[in-house]
């Protein structure tokens, strides 16, 4: 080991698919939703208790009872149900210190089911071969997993080198495992890279001050000039998925109003969701990717601060003032959303400071108005999405939009307008090995 460079740890999550059979989905299943049964009792059992009486121990306590007294909540493995309550209770915490609000009842259909696994040594993993590895459940048995990436098991693990927990997590791909990861790394030296702007657009997804545009492998533009919102997936699942929704949509006129949908209009539903979360990985995908690319190779990336929410906003507005050109920005809306920008500065945030750069932001009043070959602001200078020509009587500079954003970001960086503290917002934690506070 090299002394002369610092050490720490790090943690991170890998995420894995489970291959499990019919009885192992079922059993997963249960237990999934014992755990969001527990967390509503929890709550119940929390907010009708007067303040005084409230503490983890006594929630403790009560959770024993009903594991010992109600068949399907025993399902839930002790450790697991713990787990709940610590979540619960910080859950409480992140409201009381203002970084969230209050914590609520988990409906059956719009809540993820997932069980937490929060003792590593009880996973037992193992590589069966180079595609493939084997954990260990709780009341489940010994499951096969993807082995996609290198794991701290066996004779690589150790004090600091190690798996600290796992998540079960369903979507509609299936059961995943998430595990937490925990390693020792040595601090990254200061990158040499250059710099660089970045304007995340909707006609190009990151163009790059330098001119490195990323864009997606299939990206077919609609007429106006936003991205195709199925463009993730090839001819022949769009095919598929147009179908599904046609069939949804005669099946759901059949269904009177209140009336639950049938079981072939709920399996409709689901294949229709296995498309989405196939074209929502291979996007997450091509966002690690790109990212990763942009990290390793620039040692300062600036961007533009956005404000999401507000950007995506319906335009219809109200009965005394309709909003204008309604349908336009709904499609608008949907592309932002679908582009997801706020994910993309997350993964640059982290992913720079891990290979020793620095992600900053600029104000975004101005970046697309601006000719960043003359310095001024004329209007009619953006003509579209994607076509900027400098209207200035001595320039007439032309270029994409988005390009012409990104050497503005740069520019206000270089001028010291960089925003602080950069990316990302500062979460007050509790130091290690400091109990909670008490109940209130």
């Amino acid at each position: 080991m090299n002394t002369d460079r610092a050490w720490g740890k790090r943690q991170f999550g890998h995420r894995a698919r489970l291959a499990l059979a019919p009885a192992q989905i079922r059993l997963m299943d249960d237990q999934a939703h014992a755990a969001r049964t527990l967390w509503n009792l929890l709550h119940d059992w929390w907010t009708m208790l007067p303040k005084e009486k409230r503490s983890l121990a006594a929630a403790d306590t009560a959770i024993r009872q009903a594991r010992g007294g109600i068949d399907w909540l025993a399902v839930l493995p002790a450790q697991a149900a713990q787990a709940v309550l610590k979540t619960y209770f910080q859950a409480w915490k992140n409201c009381w210190d203002g970084h969230a609000d209050a914590p609520n009842f988990k409906a059956r259909v719009r809540t993820v089911m997932s069980v937490d696994i929060p003792q590593g040594r009880d996973l037992n993993i193992t590589r069966v071969h180079r595609r493939w590895g084997m954990v260990s459940i709780p009341k489940i048995g010994r499951v096969r997993f993807r082995w996609t990436k290198d794991l701290p098991v066996g004779k690589r693990a150790d004090k600091e080198n190690r798996i600290t927990g796992a998540r079960l997590v369903k979507d509609a791909l299936g059961w995943h495992i998430a595990f937490r990861v925990q390693t020792l790394e040595a601090e990254p030296e200061p990158h040499r890279g250059t710099e660089v702007g970045i304007d995340a657009g909707v006609n190009l997804p990151l163009a790059l001050s330098d001119g490195n545009h990323r864009d997606h492998a299939r990206s077919p533009r609609l007429p106006d000039g936003t991205a195709d919102r199925d463009k993730w997936l090839n001819p022949r699942e769009k095919a598929k998925l147009l179908g599904l929704e046609q069939r949804a949509a005669r099946r759901k006129q059949h269904r009177k109003r209140g009336e639950r949908a049938s079981r072939r209009l709920r399996h409709t539903y689901d294949q229709i969701k296995q498309l989405r979360a196939t074209a929502t990985r291979r996007a997450v995908d091509w966002q690690h990717k790109t990212t990763t690319s942009i990290a390793k190779r620039y040692g300062t990336v600036v961007v533009e601060q956005l404000t999401i929410e507000n950007m995506v906003k319906s335009a219809k507005g109200t009965i005394e003032n309709p909003g204008r050109n309604v349908a336009q920005k709904s499609g608008l809306n949907r592309s932002i959303s679908q582009e997801a920008w706020g994910r993309t500065v997350t993964m640059l945030t982290y992913k720079t400071a891990r290979q020793g750069g620095a992600l900053h932001e600029v104000p975004a009043p101005g970046t697309s108005l601006r000719c960043s070959a003359c310095g001024f602001t004329t209007p009619g200078s953006r003509e579209d999405q994607a076509t900027f020509v400098c209207k200035h009587p001595d320039c007439g500079w032309s270029g994409n939009a988005d390009w012409n954003a990104a050497r503005n970001i740069l520019h206000l960086y270089r001028m010291g307008h960089a925003l602080i503290p950069a990316a990302g917002r500062a979460v007050v934690r509790r130091p290690r090995g400091a109990k909670p506070a008490t109940a209130r």
